[in-house]
């Protein structure tokens, strides 16, 4: 038989509307009186029903999340940050992947007007501006990822070309120089690629040091066979760089395989940086050194945002503001009708760069 709010209420000796008030998460509870019914609801079991909680607020209980690939590692493990950030806020997550092809972009914005959503987190590749303004009334939308819109959505991304400076940093005050970019990919000047290629400049440029273009590596795709394909050709061609900052993990997997068949150690012939901080470049041979973004961070920060529209709390931020931060770590840049939410990022330091002694 299912428990009730009343069942709780009896048990607890309180009425039905403190229980509800401790369910609902109000924050206008006593500690002893949010003690005394969690207690009772552990004591009988009680699970409340969502699905009606929703419904009563005219919501169907569930946040969209569309990505290019969730057979990417970084984003089938953003995707598991966001279920659970999600899960905080009693929400279920509907995945998606659009294959970064525009019309499987456009058909999930669409999808608003099927009302089966209440939010959509959107990692958009192909989708211009005035796709995006066109169609998705019906309900919130948060972009992550690098390609930034001057629209009236949140977006949430971390700054690419300090992050890829923070890199480039680390392999010049290593005493490398000649430092290879495997990633270039289209001229965009919003796509991630490019950003990172302009930290790249930006970092050599600041230490004096020249950016050799011969050693910038275009990639067909992101994944390990395209990085290793990018590797090999900048090899074949005959340079030699004696570092190599890669556009993701998987890439820089991809270029330490072909460095080893070519007899090349990592790192005391070529050092290699990665980004993304995948699990999988923790456990190879030689552990990857990479740049970290806070997943959870970017994750939490999406969900909020979708909660928070919802729920009415940030139609006045998203209009623009002094552009101060929150105090909470998580930079925020507002202006013209969006508001930029800027997550933090970690160089996770590691054998690729600095050998047996990253073990320590």
């Amino acid at each position: 038989m299912r428990v009730s709010l009343k069942d709780v209420a009896e048990h607890a000796g309180v009425s039905v509307k403190t229980v509800s008030n401790v369910v609902n998460k109000y924050p206008h509870v006593t500690p002893a009186m949010r003690e005394k019914v969690q207690r009772a609801i552990d004591d009988l079991g009680y699970r409340p029903n969502l699905t009606a909680r929703h419904l009563r607020k005219g919501r169907t209980g569930i946040i969209a999340l569309a990505v290019p690939e969730l057979g990417n590692p970084y984003f089938a493990e953003l995707a598991g940050d966001v279920i659970d950030a999600a899960a905080a806020h009693d929400y279920t997550v509907l995945l998606d992947h659009t294959q970064g092809r525009r019309e499987r972009e456009l058909l999930v914005t669409q999808g608003f007007q099927a009302r089966v959503i209440d939010g959509l987190i959107l990692n958009p590749l192909e989708l211009e501006a005035e796709d995006l303004a066109a169609g998705t009334g019906s309900g919130p939308l948060v972009l992550i990822g690098e390609r930034s819109y001057d629209l009236p959505y949140d977006h949430i991304a971390i700054d690419n070309i300090a992050a890829a400076r923070t890199a480039v940093r680390h392999l010049l005050e290593l005493g490398r120089r000649r430092i290879a970019f495997l990633g270039a990919r289209g001229d965009r000047p919003s796509q991630p690629s490019h950003l990172r290629l302009l930290g790249w400049q930006a970092e050599l440029a600041a230490r004096g040091v020249t950016a050799d273009e011969a050693l910038v590596a275009p990639v067909e795709g992101w994944d390990r066979a395209d990085g290793a394909a990018a590797m090999a050709a900048l090899l074949d061609a005959g340079q030699r760089p004696d570092a190599v900052f890669a556009y993701n993990d998987l890439i820089a997997i991809g270029a330490m395989r072909v460095m080893s068949e070519r007899g090349l150690r990592v790192p005391e012939d070529v050092a290699v940086v990665g980004f993304d901080d995948l699990t999988e470049g923790r456990y190879g041979a030689v552990t990857l050194t990479t740049v970290a973004p806070d997943k959870k961070a970017i994750a939490r920060l999406a969900v909020e945002s979708i909660v928070g529209r919802l729920a009415g709390k940030n139609d006045e931020a998203s209009r623009g503001g002094d552009g101060s931060g929150d105090g909470d770590g998580i930079g925020r840049r507002e202006g013209g009708h969006s508001r930029e939410l800027r997550p933090g990022f970690a160089l996770m330091e590691r054998e690729s760069t600095l050998g047996r002694a990253a073990r320590g």
